[in-house]
């Protein structure tokens, strides 16, 4: 994998040279797994070997890839037993995707598909 610097606001971005937070944000939640390894963690610390094993299908590079550009970007951290966990700025984040999900979820039902 190529080690490539995390998406920051003000800087050129994929897809962008604008610098706006918006297209550093897409940039860097819309890489494969990011926004799953956020997920996982957003019950609570969660080591790496748990991480690898509920996101099935996901290399060991690429998770240390993901988790290092997340923990560069101050979405996440170590806590004292080396697990993962998310930050003040990185558990805000659900809130700020609460009206996604609730768009996700009529998008659903609007193409005539039930549960959630």
């Amino acid at each position: 994998m190529a080690n490539r610097k995390s998406p920051r606001p003000g800087g050129r971005v994929r897809g962008s040279t604008t610098g706006r937070p918006l297209m550093a944000a897409l940039d860097l939640l819309g890489r494969r797994w990011a926004l799953r390894i956020l997920w996982e963690l957003s019950d609570g610390p969660v080591g790496a070997r748990t991480l690898r094993i509920a996101c099935d299908g996901m290399s060991s590079s690429v998770l240390y890839e993901r988790l290092r550009e997340l923990t560069d970007a101050g979405l996440i951290t170590r806590d004292d037993d080396q697990s993962y966990v998310l930050t003040e700025i990185g558990a805000a984040l659900g809130s700020a995707l609460q009206p996604l999900d609730a768009w996700s979820v009529d998008w659903s039902c609007a193409q005539g598909m039930t549960g959630a």
